[in-house]
């Protein structure tokens, strides 16, 4: 007799401690799939459309460089581009460092 509720007490406590445990974890799950839909995939979403943007850039296109100097596409290779900045002045920029492919016409985005 003096078994069987020791048996029932420890039942309660292992129900009531995986309930606290869920408990637990559960905003730890909710506050990350927050950060993953809000900061996380949109960001990679990002990534990604950059990263296609440098693949396909071509010899006229207008570029921003990580520098933040704009000038026109001469030459493309598979890791350098040749931009020309002005009249004769040409320079070798790592493609990857491009911050932006400008559409033929438009203005860059101003950041204020």
């Amino acid at each position: 007799m003096l078994i069987t509720p020791a048996f029932a007490q420890t039942s309660t406590a292992a129900a009531g401690g995986t309930g606290a445990l869920i408990a637990q974890i559960a905003p730890l799950v909710l506050i990350f799939a927050v950060f993953y839909f809000l900061l996380i995939r949109p960001q990679q979403k990002r990534m990604k459309e950059h990263k296609a943007k440098l693949e396909a850039v071509k010899k006229g296109d207008q570029v921003i460089t990580g520098g933040g100097l704009v000038g026109k596409v001469v030459r493309v290779d598979e890791v350098y581009v040749d931009v020309e900045l002005g009249q004769g002045l040409k320079v070798k920029a790592v493609k990857s460092t491009l911050s932006d492919v400008l559409t033929p016409g438009a203005l860059p985005a101003a950041n204020d």
